[in-house]
């Protein structure tokens, strides 16, 4: 993944309701979840929700599908994947990184 679109990406989830609203998608799987349905459940208006999942689209953080009527979104994982990579990439100098427990991850994601 180049730099600039590392960049890109970590941008659009730099702010609180996009962030959400990925986090959603990545919870919801593969199959998505409809637009009409992610606004309901994170409480963001229509408006709005179409401005955060143009943004998280155009970082490819998002593919779409149509179905219906209805707009299928979904995380695109190989993209996080990338991401994810690149920001580990070298990590612990090459050497075996230290296991970190798994209790005291959780006890930081909720800060």
């Amino acid at each position: 993944m180049k730099t600039k679109q590392v960049i890109k990406t970590l941008s659009a989830l730099a702010q609180e309701s996009r962030l959400a609203v990925f986090r959603l998608l990545v919870e919801a799987g593969p199959a998505g979840m409809a637009a009409g349905k992610i606004g309901e459940t994170l409480g963001i208006p229509a408006a709005t929700l179409s401005f955060h999942l143009k943004e998280l689209s155009n970082a490819e953080l998002l593919m779409s599908r149509q179905k219906g009527r209805f707009v299928i979104y979904a995380a695109n994982y190989p993209a996080m994947t990338e991401l994810m990579g690149f920001l580990t990439d070298n990590c612990c100098g090459g050497q075996p990184c230290a296991t970190v427990p798994a209790a005291s991850i959780k006890k930081r994601s909720r800060l």
